[in-house]
Order: structure tokens, then C-alpha cells, then sequence
């Protein structure tokens, strides 16, 4: 091959080069269907991590990342965590317009470099470094690339290829390198289906998946992360905060976090533990003990936000935080678990996830995971959960911040796998009781007394710190099916020995009836009509997930204006289905008084896709229903 030909091909494939890295920048180049239902479309995402010894983890990522709109800005995610630990060796950004030219370049030195914790002096070793751009015209790319140096190897980050729904993925791969005499083990969740391609050597493991087409969010479908495909990954061998372990299974990893993580951080003064003691020496049982040392910690410390693993997976000792009066969730829940201690308490830090989601543990799959740590209390015949980042929240009620989900309860023993709490639909409940009258123009007075238990209870008691204008814009909110209240009189009480939120509202509304000539027409639901209708899809993706059931009961009695009779009623309603039931009865008492009975019950449960159609018409009927009307005539004098 002469000279000349050698230069053509080296040009060609220079070209090709070029080309092939141009069309990561360029929006004309994505593939039309991996715009579709896109705010961001990742071009490429690379991770690579070398586990170089069981305390030595290098970990380098570029991902790039054409951001279609506005709502694509919060796919960028460029930023970086680092602490005592975690030691930065290079981060840059890229920015191109929609044509692939470079137009910004950011150093490392440009990031905003933040505190990751703000308000406390225990996390200042915690920082994070972010990238703050605002752009100028959409679409355009963002090249994020960093690299870091760690001791701590316990967290091995999995991969996740697509995080977020209206995102697609052009191509996405993972690497892991690492030493022959370290054991790896991984978990593949919800590969099928997708176009993945997996390695395995004898030190290395790599996943790649290309084309994955953005998903919208519907409405009662599972959480993303249980449908979405992932790889869990994690050491036998690892060190975290310069401690070694070498773990398996949950027992052992719990029994780990318990003698090197927890022991030595349960360090209270003489004087402290003195204190609990006669705190508590009155009480009669061990419950009724530690509700009192609950409260203690409510009015005593107050909560700083960092999730576990930013500020360390290990909780600051006790004795600090007995003494700042401050911690996150991790060094309140060690705290509480020693001031019990202090009284010969049994309890148990447990590391969970938390969030309205339910996410679980994996219980075949012992790794660091989680996000947030609560103490839990074995009692005779069941488990008491304590979450002691509230200042508010009653003794042993967690709401669905940490309910029905599988978490890891670590005792000197070991770890294990336990279920917290699930609130029945039988216990989330509203009791609803209040009486209106009618005026003969057609205004209603109205008074109600609505009692919620549950999660009901949960999704009202921060109300009790409200102001009275913002309890006011509450209430006109809560019944804006209404016209023109105003609320006279409001009344709430959060109950924390019955769990209970009990509200005593009175309010006026003018118009509130239809008139038409000698006829009115008076809507019998004002106080609790259902009136959100699940979402339509004409093609359902996503299985049907009714996350919490709940149970409504309201009886009102209604008194009806002096100069108007009954001409026609509503039929009473009965329907019942597998997810739930519904019901009104409707009691004639006099000429002037009508007795209103309603019962809506939602059960929880999972459906296949196609049962979510008639979930909607039942929620449609129920609405329906919701607006019947009673017919009035004038009377003939």
C-alpha cells in the first residue's frame, strides 16, 4: 500500500471520527424516537470504577446529555459530592448549542462549591460541587465529565441507565475493574426487554444498553425504580470511614454497622443518662418510658436534612449531639437509641428508604442502600417505629414516609430484614359529621366536624402550625367546589394519644343552589365530594398500583329552606368492586330535613394494566354521584 493511499484512509477515518463525536452534540442527529416524550435525551453515558484494593476506588463518569426544553434542565445532574474521604481529581463541563459547536467551557474551579449540609457544624467536611449555567436557546448539550479518588469501597454505585421519567437513552455503559482476589456480586433487575449487552471476566464485570425510549408517568402506577432496568453492585471485601469488612449476606452486614459503626458512638455523660433515668422513674412500663424520652428528644433538637451517605454512613456520637442539640437522621435516631439505653430500653437503628414511594430494600441483596435511618422498638407482640426527625409526629406513628416498605434493622446480633408498618384502609380513615341549613335564597350555613385517622391523619396534622389566613386559604381551597365561603370559625386539634386530627369548621356560602324559576336544586355533597379523576390513557403502559386505601364515612343533616318542598330526590347508591365500594343513603327525617349518608372506600392492591379502565369509570361514577341533586318547588300560598 503506497503513501497516498495510507493519507486517504487516515482522513477518512479521521473524518468518520469527528462525525461520530459530532453527532453526540448535534440535535439533528438523535434518533426521532428517542425524541419522543423527551425534556432530555443522554447521548452517551459512561461510568467506570476500579476498585484498586478493598480501601483505594477510582470512579470516572462523562455523560452527555442534550437538554430538549426547559423541564430537561433537571436532567443535567453535574455535580459532585466530596468530603475527608472523597478527593476530586478532575471535573469539567462542555456546553454546545444545538449544532454541535462548543460555546462554554467550565473548570472545575468555576463549579459553585457549596456546604452539602447547611446549619451545622458536625457535616463541614461535607461539600458538594455544582454546575450553574443558564442557557440561552434550547435544545443544547452539556458534557459533564469528573473522575474521583475514595477510601470508603462500601458504596458501589449500581447502574441505573434511565432514572427519570421524559428521558431517553441513546447509549448508556458501566465498567467495573478489580483485583482477582476481591468477590463481586451483582443483582439484575428488569433487564428483559431491553437491549442490554453484558461482559464478565475474571476481575471485570460491564453492562451496556442502547435506545431506550423515554417514559411518561401515570397515574397510579408503580414507582419508577421497581419497573426500570438496573444492575446492583457490591463487594464481599470493602472499608468504609477506614474500617474493614467483609460481608455477605444482611446478618453479617448489620452485625457489621453494628460493632464498627455504632457501638463507640453511644457515649452519653453521667450526667445525662442521671437525667433520663429520673426523667422516667415514674412511669409504669417501658412504652409509656420511652414515649416520655420521645418527647424529650422532639423539644430538645431540632433536625438537619442529610441523607445517608453525604456526611457518612457513621452517626456522629451521642454526646455531640446531646450537647449541639442538633443532628440528621442518623445522629438523632443514635441518639434516641442511647437515651433509651440510658433506661434499659431495647431498640434498633434501621437503615430504610424513605419516601411517599414505598421503596423497599432489597431483601436477597446485601449492599449499602437506603437513604434515611429510624429506631425501631420490639415489643411482646409487635414493632414500634420511631422517626426522630420529627419535632412533631406522635410517638410511634410514622405516616407514609416509612410505611409498608422492607428495611434493615440492625441488632447486636446482626441485620435483618423486617416490614414497617402498613396502615390499613380500615385505619385510614375520615369521619366526617356536619349539618347545613338552606336559605330560601339559596345560601348555606354550614358546620363540620371531620375526624382522620391513618394517612389521612398524616397528610393533615402539619395543618396545626398553620396561621389562621393559611388555614383559611386551606379550607376555600379544600371545598372550591363551593362559591363565595367564608369561614367564621376554625377549630383544629392534633390529638398525638388517639393519632387522631379533628377539625371544627364553620363557614357561610351564598348561591350555593341553583334557583330556575320556582325550582331549586341543591347538590346534597358539600363537604366531601371526589372530584380528581384519574388521568385517561389510551394505550396503558404501566400496571395499575393503588399505593393506600382509605375509607371516607360523612353523615350530614341538611335543613332545607322554610319556603320549598321536596319534588324529586336521588335514588340511594350502592356499588362494589374489587377496588373498592361506594354508597349513599339518603334518609327523609321531615318536610324540611333530609339525612345524608355517604361511605367511599378505596382499596389498596396491584391490578394488571387493563383493570385501570374500569378503576377510572369507577372513580368517575363515584364523582358523578357526588353531584346529585335534590329538586325543590316553591310552595303555592
Amino acid at each position: 500500500m503506497n503513501v497516498k493511499s495510507i493519507a486517504i484512509i487516515f482522513v477518512l477515518f479521521s473524518t468518520t471520527y469527528l462525525f461520530s463525536q459530532e453527532n453526540l452534540y448535534s440535535f439533528t442527529s438523535i434518533p426521532e424516537n428517542l425524541k419522543q416524550n423527551a425534556n432530555a435525551v443522554v447521548r452517551l453515558h459512561q461510568v467506570n470504577v476500579s476498585l484498586n484494593s478493598i480501601n483505594n476506588m477510582d470512579v470516572s463518569e462523562k455523560r452527555i446529555i442534550t437538554v430538549l426544553n426547559k423541564q430537561g434542565n433537571d436532567n443535567i445532574d453535574a455535580y459532585v459530592h466530596y468530603d475527608n474521604n472523597v478527593k476530586i481529581k478532575e471535573l469539567e463541563v462542555l456546553v454546545f448549542n444545538q449544532f454541535g459547536n462548543e460555546i462554554k467551557k467550565i473548570k472545575k474551579n468555576d463549579f459553585k462549591d457549596v456546604s452539602a449540609v447547611d446549619g451545622g457544624t458536625l457535616y463541614s467536611d461535607s461539600r458538594v460541587k455544582y454546575l450553574e449555567y443558564i442557557p440561552i436557546s434550547y435544545p443544547y448539550t452539556v458534557e459533564f465529565n469528573y473522575s474521583l479518588n475514595t477510601s470508603n469501597t462500601a458504596f458501589i454505585s449500581p447502574f441505573i441507565p434511565i432514572d427519570s421519567y421524559f428521558l431517553s437513552v441513546q447509549n448508556s455503559s458501566y465498567t467495573i475493574n478489580f483485583l482477582s482476589d476481591i468477590t463481586m456480586r451483582t443483582k439484575e433487575v428488569n433487564l428483559e426487554g431491553f437491549d442490554v449487552t453484558k461482559e464478565e471476566l475474571s476481575n471485570k464485570i460491564s453492562y451496556s444498553v442502547k435506545n431506550m425510549e423515554a417514559l411518561k408517568p401515570e397515574d397510579y402506577s408503580p414507582n419508577l425504580v421497581d419497573m426500570s432496568p438496573k444492575v446492583l453492585i457490591a463487594s464481599k471485601q470493602f472499608t468504609l470511614e477506614g474500617v474493614s469488612a467483609q460481608v455477605e449476606n444482611w446478618y453479617d452486614f448489620g452485625k457489621w454497622i453494628y460493632d464498627d459503626l455504632l457501638k463507640d458512638t453511644n457515649d452519653l455523660s453521667a450526667e445525662t443518662v442521671s437525667y433520663i433515668q429520673n426523667l422516667v422513674k415514674d412511669e409504669k412500663n417501658n412504652i409509656d418510658k420511652a414515649k416520655k424520652i420521645y418527647q424529650y428528644v422532639q423539644d430538645k433538637s431540632r433536625y438537619i436534612s442529610v441523607q445517608v451517605g453525604i456526611g457518612g454512613w457513621k452517626p456522629f456520637n451521642a454526646s455531640e449531639v446531646d450537647r449541639l442539640s442538633y443532628g440528621d437522621c442518623k445522629g438523632l435516631t443514635n441518639y434516641t437509641m442511647s437515651l433509651l439505653k440510658a433506661a434499659n430500653i431495647e431498640s434498633n437503628y434501621t437503615v430504610l428508604y424513605a419516601g411517599e414511594n414505598q421503596r423497599s430494600m432489597d431483601p436477597h441483596f446485601a449492599s449499602m442502600q437506603g437513604n434515611h435511618a429510624i429506631l425501631s422498638i420490639p415489643t411482646e407482640n409487635d414493632t414500634l417505629w420511631l422517626e426522630c426527625t420529627s419535632q412533631k409526629a406522635p410517638f410511634g406513628f410514622i405516616g407514609d414516609f416509612t410505611d409498608d416498605r422492607d428495611v434493615l434493622v440492625v441488632t447486636p446480633e446482626g441485620g435483618k430484614i423486617q416490614h414497617t408498618k402498613k396502615y390499613t384502609t380500615e385505619e385510614n380513615t375520615q369521619h366526617l359529621k356536619g349539618r347545613y341549613a338552606v336559605s330560601n335564597t339559596g345560601d348555606i350555613d354550614v358546620k363540620v366536624n371531620v375526624n382522620s385517622k391513618g394517612i389521612q391523619y398524616d397528610n393533615k396534622y402539619i395543618y396545626e402550625t398553620q396561621t389562621k389566613r393559611d388555614l383559611d386559604t386551606y379550607y376555600k381551597s379544600r371545598w372550591n367546589y363551593v362559591n363565595g365561603i367564608t369561614i367564621n370559625n376554625m377549630q383544629i386539634t392534633n390529638d398525638k394519644e388517639q393519632i387522631a386530627f379533628i377539625e371544627d369548621v364553620n363557614f357561610i356560602a351564598g348561591n350555593y343552589t341553583k334557583i330556575a324559576g320556582d325550582r331549586m336544586l341543591i347538590t346534597l355533597n358539600a363537604l366531601n365530594r371526589q372530584t380528581e379523576i384519574p388521568d385517561r390513557y389510551r394505550d396503558r403502559k404501566f400496571p395499575l398500583k393503588i399505593k393506600r386505601g382509605f375509607k371516607d364515612v360523612d353523615e350530614v343533616e341538611i335543613t332545607l329552606p322554610s319556603d320549598y318542598k321536596i319534588e324529586a330526590m336521588p335514588n340511594n347508591v350502592s356499588i362494589e368492586n374489587k377496588f373498592g365500594n361506594y354508597g349513599v343513603e339518603i334518609e327523609k327525617r321531615d318536610e324540611h330535613t333530609l339525612i345524608y349518608k355517604r361511605q367511599f372506600v378505596v382499596n389498596d392492591g396491584e391490578f394488571p394494566k387493563e383493570d385501570y379502565e374500569a378503576f377510572r369509570d369507577f372513580f368517575i361514577e363515584v364523582s358523578k354521584q357526588d353531584n346529585t341533586k335534590v329538586v325543590l318547588i316553591k310552595n303555592q300560598h
